[in-house]
């Protein structure tokens, strides 16, 4: 294996003739004449060429005569909510890959052919082009995690500190787990279309490997899926957290306000204005001495006697009943006697 930064496009010829596989990676689309020479030395069609600085093509699988082109998305744990677009070419002795930018998921295929370790530095062309795109299909995992942990988060902040700023950051959440899946989705139906189309330039024994790919996606899409849904759960959680929050502040005005209302009843009928001189019913417990302690002690009776009406309703807060076990006659609490085997 050899390993070069290449800074004349001309120098490629000799790699493709003295090389079985030749995999040459390009990071950048500024520089349109380096893309027009490429395609002109790997006979690249000139629609191919507009693909792959049009960097809004869904991943997808076009066959020409001596080359196959892949677009697919390119994830990052650095950038989750971003994709990257990477065209793959395939032929039949070389790979040919362009990058918007340096830094891909393609590190663990340079680490295994550095390494020797599997098939990789034994198969063809195709055996590479798989690698690169199961790297990127893997590359999803770590951001699926990432996303997975900001949804128990915000599954415990609905539970513990439901606020308003949680309802940007949970849709926020969601926005990004749909664009996650956008991205995944038609990775599934490319790597399909490599498995069902037979062509000469993939081997029966690479569709194998592409067939696990495709495993790979379809986990990855149940995973973006089951997320969305628990996503979409915490906004149902958030509203009835709320909810009950509310319900709790106007239980507690309520009571507050059934306390008080016999206790305005009594104050107001005592409050009023009418003469005992003029005839003994008019209000006689104004001239008794103990007038004033009587109401007092009426209101303080009737007050704490509400209370204890909303104690014993439990509307006071949570009361543990004890029942029976319905099971056993005793009322002994426990299993009850079961068939002896």
């Amino acid at each position: 294996m050899e390993e070069q930064d290449i800074t004349d496009v001309d120098d490629l010829q000799g790699f493709l003739k003295g090389w079985p596989v030749t995999w040459v990676n390009v990071d950048g689309l500024a520089d349109q004449k380096i893309i027009r020479h490429l395609g002109k030395i790997f006979d690249i069609h000139d629609l191919a060429l507009e693909d792959i600085v049009n960097l809004h093509q869904r991943p997808k699988v076009e066959e020409y005569d001596d080359h196959i082109f892949i677009v697919t998305k390119m994830g990052s744990i650095q950038a989750p909510a971003a994709h990257e677009q990477v065209s793959l070419f395939l032929g039949k002795n070389y790979v040919l890959t362009f990058q918007e930018c340096p830094g891909d998921a393609f590190e663990p295929v340079r680490e295994r052919l550095h390494s020797q370790r599997g098939e990789i530095r034994k198969a063809g062309a195709d055996y590479l082009a798989y690698a690169l795109i199961d790297a990127v299909i893997d590359g999803y995992f770590p951001i699926l995690e990432h996303y997975g942990d900001l949804v128990e988060d915000a599954e415990d902040a609905v539970l513990l500190n439901p606020g308003i700023d949680l309802v940007t950051h949970l849709h926020s959440l969601r926005r990004d787990l749909f664009n996650l899946r956008r991205a995944i989705w038609p990775q599934r139906d490319m790597i399909n279309v490599l498995i069902r189309d037979s062509s000469p330039l993939i081997s029966e024994s690479t569709h194998v490997y592409l067939r696990d790919c495709y495993d790979h996606t379809v986990q990855l899409l149940d995973l973006t899926e089951t997320y969305r849904e628990i996503t979409a759960g915490l906004f149902e959680l958030y509203l009835s957290s709320v909810s009950t929050k509310m319900n709790e502040v106007m239980k507690f005005l309520t009571l507050i306000a059934t306390v008080f209302i016999p206790l305005g009843f009594i104050a107001g009928l005592y409050g009023m204005n009418f003469d005992p001189k003029a005839s003994p019913w008019n209000m006689p417990e104004l001239g008794w001495a103990w007038g004033y302690p009587f109401a007092l002690a009426l209101m303080s009776a009737v007050g704490l006697g509400l209370v204890y009406l909303f104690y014993r309703r439990g509307w006071l807060g949570t009361r543990r009943i004890h029942q029976k076990d319905p099971l056993n006659s005793d009322g002994v609490s426990g299993p009850a006697d079961g068939p002896q085997l």
